[in-house]
C-alpha cells in the first residue's frame, strides 16, 4: 500500500492525493502535522527517499530562517528539527515499500507510481 506524508492546506499535497484517488491506487493518508513524526519515523522516510535530510527542509519558512538558516547542521540536529517542526518538512511525501518521492511536481509522483 502506498503512503502520502499529507497536508491538507498544500495544494501540491491535495493534487496528490487527488491523483492517486484518479489512479485508483490503495493508500493510507498520514498527517504528519497532527501527529509529529518520531525520530525513528523521520529517520526510516529518508531511507526510503534516500536521501539527505537537509533536503526534505522547507527552507522558505519562517521558522527555518529565523532559527536555523546559515547554521552548520549534522543528520542528527537536521533529524531533531524535523520532528520538533514538522512544518518544515517538504510535502507531499509518497512511500511504496522501501521507496519514495517527494511528490513536487506531481510529475515526480507519475514516475514514481510507474515504476512501481
Amino acid at each position: 500500500m502506498y503512503i502520502i506524508y499529507h497536508n491538507p492546506r498544500c495544494k501540491k499535497s491535495r493534487e496528490a492525493l487527488e491523483y492517486l484517488e484518479i489512479k485508483n491506487i490503495d493508500y493510507e493518508v498520514i498527517l504528519y502535522l497532527e501527529n509529529n513524526l518520531s525520530l525513528v519515523e523521520i529517520k526510516n522516510l529518508l531511507n526510503k527517499l534516500k536521501i539527505h535530510p537537509k533536503e526534505i527542509v522547507r527552507m522558505q519558512e519562517q521558522v527555518w530562517k529565523e532559527n536555523f538558516k546559515n547554521k552548520d547542521l549534522n543528520s542528527n540536529q537536521y533529524y531533531k528539527i524535523l520532528t520538533n517542526y514538522p512544518k518544515l518538512i517538504e510535502r507531499p511525501i509518497v512511500t511504496y515499500l522501501n521507496n519514495g518521492v517527494i511528490a513536487k511536481p506531481i510529475e515526480n509522483l507519475k514516475k514514481f507510481i510507474e515504476s512501481n
